[in-house]
């Protein structure tokens, strides 16, 4: 299983990566796309919106489940990821890379500070 080092993590397996730009880039972990199983659907329902820390902004359906998908930090949600609309295996596939989620403008983005470090995901998931 995959776990870049330069991502923060949250205990919902959701993953959190802030570009030079000053956006979050936010998907779920490998771990998780594995736990749920071959990914048909994700269906984003917060663009636009600003939310907080923990809010749900969307939700993945697998064969198996659907999960909801919980913001890791502040933020207003400002793009979806047109290529999982269109394909979302690639979360399954990429998770880290094409099969990001959404861009996100954060309020604070310190705030990530305040997530799971790659080392304490990993002890989270027993990996």
């Amino acid at each position: 299983m995959n776990f870049p080092a330069e991502l923060s993590y949250t205990q919902d397996h959701e993953w959190v990566r802030i570009d030079e730009d000053g956006t979050a880039v936010i998907g779920i972990t490998d771990f998780a796309q594995h736990e749920l199983g071959d990914i048909v659907f994700v269906d984003i329902t917060a663009l636009g919106q600003s939310l907080r820390q923990g809010d749900v902004f969307g939700s993945v359906e697998a064969v198996k489940t659907v999960s909801d998908l919980f913001l890791p930090i502040d933020g207003e949600v400002l793009e979806l990821n047109p290529a999982v609309e269109k394909s979302p295996e690639l979360v399954n596939t990429d998770p880290y890379g094409e099969g990001w989620l959404i861009r996100l403008k954060p309020v604070d983005a310190g705030q990530k500070d305040g997530l799971l470090t790659v080392g304490a995901y990993q002890e989270l998931v027993g990996a």
